[in-house]
């Protein structure tokens, strides 16, 4: 696999699967994954979805006049959908880890501060925000001067966005020649281990 250009693959099915939810705008929809569960686009494709639904979420936890219960079963399903984000981007990084296990590093190669997955999570949510702020800078309800001050921050999350696509890129390739180490970052959650979260096991 040549990865010069991954993040171009990356960025075409998050547009796919942000245009597709929003066709219906609703957070109890369900995904629709054409991809092989061995692609890595299936992998990129779910971790997408689950940043699509929560984005949404936190948009509803946020209205003031949101009843208490409505907000708690809001709060619930973000926590399990952090959960299910963590999990999927630790399974993109075990997909990297799989693809990239009969390649020897470099004596000379360095470590990164962020694993290719948590890259990726980033520009994921990236791709959210540019298509929500796109979406500001066309309201027609607001004013003139809110539309120019969105489309000042939407040229600047574009930048950023191309700018993280190089990022990964480079370190993709960086990693298959050998000059940087892979090292998956695991996140060791534990709010949501009951074994492990003490308002949790020690109410069992």
């Amino acid at each position: 696999m040549h990865f010069k250009k991954f993040s171009l693959d990356a960025l075409a099915v998050f547009n796919e699967v942000i245009a597709y939810y929003h066709i219906e705008d609703d957070i109890n929809q369900k995904e629709v994954n054409d991809y092989e569960k061995n692609d890595i686009r299936y992998l990129l494709h779910k971790k997408c979805w689950i940043d699509t639904v929560q984005w949404h979420l936190e948009d509803i936890i946020r209205v003031p006049s949101i009843p208490d219960k409505r907000g708690m079963e809001i709060k619930r399903l973000i926590d399990s959908s952090n959960q299910k984000r963590t999990d999927t981007v630790e399974a993109i990084d075990q997909w990297f880890l799989d693809y990239f296990r009969d390649f020897t590093p470099l004596k000379s190669a360095i470590l990164n501060t962020e694993s290719p997955a948590w890259a990726i999570d980033r520009l994921s949510i990236l791709s959210l925000r540019i298509y929500h702020m796109e979406e500001e800078t066309k309201r027609e309800q607001a004013t003139l001067k809110h539309r120019l001050n969105c489309k000042k921050k939407l040229e600047i999350l574009v930048h950023q966005r191309n700018e993280l696509s190089t990022a990964i890129d480079q370190l993709l390739v960086r990693i298959q020649k050998g000059k940087v180490l892979f090292r998956p970052f695991m996140q060791m959650k534990m709010y949501n281990d009951k074994s492990l979260n003490p308002a949790l096991y020690s109410k069992s």
